[in-house]
């Protein structure tokens, strides 16, 4: 069983595309824009494959993506476009350590639901320590009514021409464990199977409220998926270093 992203990295932006890519990176950027950020030096924590560092990168910040998996920083690197594209690094969150400071961090999709409870605080305050003072902080997570009752137990399938896959999910009190099960077809016309193995952790709002507050951060609000205020699946998190 491989580890989370490897199978799935070079079709991750493709099977999300109902996300809506363009609409999400334009919340995104409404929200800095509300904070005074247009221009600047941002970080794409969890950054996967790079679509929201390669689209900030467009609008004329200076970014850089960190990520776990060295398949996605793989993909990423073959979407970069010409010698103003973003830098990939590949990184950890709970040690993450740039040189100088930041003026904003994005954490988009999911990214602190793969951090352990335990760890969330010393995961914080690494990105504060990564910004300066005044810097804003945007990331969401899967709420922990989506897990536990949308995810769930449950499984999911899809088939499309180029790639199936089978998900497979098992609900604990505090996590989702998932087993992803790809089968991608080859120019030969076989498939090929891939398994990847993904835990994802429940985080209740009130908690990540606090461990904002005492890595050293304001949380300005909290949103559902694009500010949706009746959304009930993710929450973004608005946050400025103080």
């Amino acid at each position: 069983m491989s580890s989370a992203y490897t199978n799935l990295a070079d079709w991750f932006e493709y099977l999300n595309e109902d996300c809506d890519y363009v609409k999400w990176s334009q919340y995104l950027h409404e929200r800095l824009l509300s904070l005074g950020f247009s221009r600047g030096r941002g970080l794409d924590i969890g950054c996967g494959s790079g679509y929201f560092t390669r689209r900030f990168q467009e609008l004329g910040y200076e970014m850089t993506g960190f990520d776990v998996s060295p398949e996605m920083l793989s993909k990423a690197e073959s979407l970069r476009g010409g010698k103003e594209s973003p830098q990939y690094i590949l990184a950890d969150v709970r040690r993450l350590k740039i040189n100088g400071r930041a003026d904003f961090a994005l954490a988009v999709n999911d990214c602190f639901n793969y951090i352990p409870p335990e760890d969330i605080p010393a995961a914080f305050r690494r990105v504060a320590a990564a910004l300066r003072k005044g810097g804003a902080f945007l990331f969401d997570v899967s709420s922990a009514y989506k897990l536990r009752e949308v995810v769930g137990s449950d499984t999911f399938c899809e088939d499309r021409d180029e790639i199936a896959y089978l998900w497979f999910n098992r609900l604990f009190e505090d996590r989702v464990e998932m087993e992803i099960t790809t089968f991608v077809k080859q120019k030969d016309g076989r498939f090929v199977r891939g398994e990847e193995r993904h835990v994802q952790y429940i985080h209740e709002e009130e908690f990540l409220r606090a461990a904002l507050e005492g890595a050293g951060f304001a949380c300005l609000g909290t949103e559902g998926a694009l500010g949706d205020a009746q959304d009930k699946t993710r929450i973004h998190f608005i946050a400025k270093r103080t």
